[in-house]
């Protein structure tokens, strides 16, 4: 059966619609694993690493039919009026990767719940604080790539610095703690390890958001000691060297 173009989009389209769905199982590991970590609840964090096995078969298969997707238009020479439709499963393939890394990330927070007493620790307000801001993270990367909403995506490109604040601050609260005896060293290490995750989680969103805005609008953002900017464009306040050889 030859390829159409209409047939190439409709099956794009249900690839999308699965990517969707992907991310949404991917906030939800995410959500059992830090509700699991603050209330001591092992039946949560089983039931996240048990959702991991779905998330994972179903990366598999996303990956492989866009891959088949891919070469069937290729081997078909099939005619597209623009660059959109190969940006577009390509950065399926790649955000693909980055949910999967994310729900990875979920699953070490769960295995470490596991590892708890089995009583609930009160940890600092902030670590809650920290863990909601990256669920709204995953909420709205999700929603960016579903709507190929640009702007949203930038904001999660923003919403990064945030997480590695968090980071921060309760790293600070740590240490200080483990002075005043206030926390133990092994509580200690339990939080700083679930930090770590949510920042490993808030770089592979913006991951996915730099695929959004690059799909949508064609536009290569990097993250700059200014800030993210267009790749095709200067950063802000760039001195202007005159020509492409360097300063004159």
């Amino acid at each position: 059966m030859t390829l159409t173009t209409d047939d190439y989009n409709r099956r794009l389209l249900r690839l999308r619609g699965e990517m969707t769905e992907q991310a949404r199982r991917v906030r939800t590991l995410v959500e059992l694993a830090f509700d699991g970590f603050f209330t001591g609840d092992k039946a949560r964090a089983e039931r996240a690493i048990e959702l991991d096995d779905e998330i994972d078969n179903e990366d598999v298969e996303i990956e492989r039919r866009a891959v088949a997707l891919l070469a069937e238009a290729a081997r078909e020479a099939l005619p597209m009026p623009d660059e959109a439709p190969l940006r577009a499963i390509l950065t399926l393939v790649k955000v693909n990767n980055e949910f999967e890394r994310i729900a990875d990330a979920g699953v070490e927070i769960a295995e470490r719940t596991l590892a708890l007493s089995g009583d609930p620790v009160v940890f600092p307000p902030v670590a809650r604080v920290m863990t909601n801001s990256v669920v709204g993270i995953m909420r709205d990367i999700g929603r960016a790539y579903d709507r190929q909403d640009n702007a949203l995506a930038r904001l999660v490109l923003q919403a990064e610095d945030t997480v590695l604040k968090f980071k921060d601050e309760i790293g600070r609260h740590s240490e200080a703690a483990i002075a005043e005896g206030t926390l133990g060293v092994e509580l200690a290490f339990d939080l700083m390890e679930l930090t770590s995750q949510c920042a490993m989680m808030g770089a592979h969103a913006t991951n996915i958001a730099e695929q959004v805005i690059y799909e949508s609008t064609g536009a290569i953002v990097r993250h700059t000691a200014e800030g993210w900017v267009d790749a095709k464009t200067p950063p802000p306040n760039a001195p202007s060297t005159g020509s492409d050889n360097g300063p004159g």
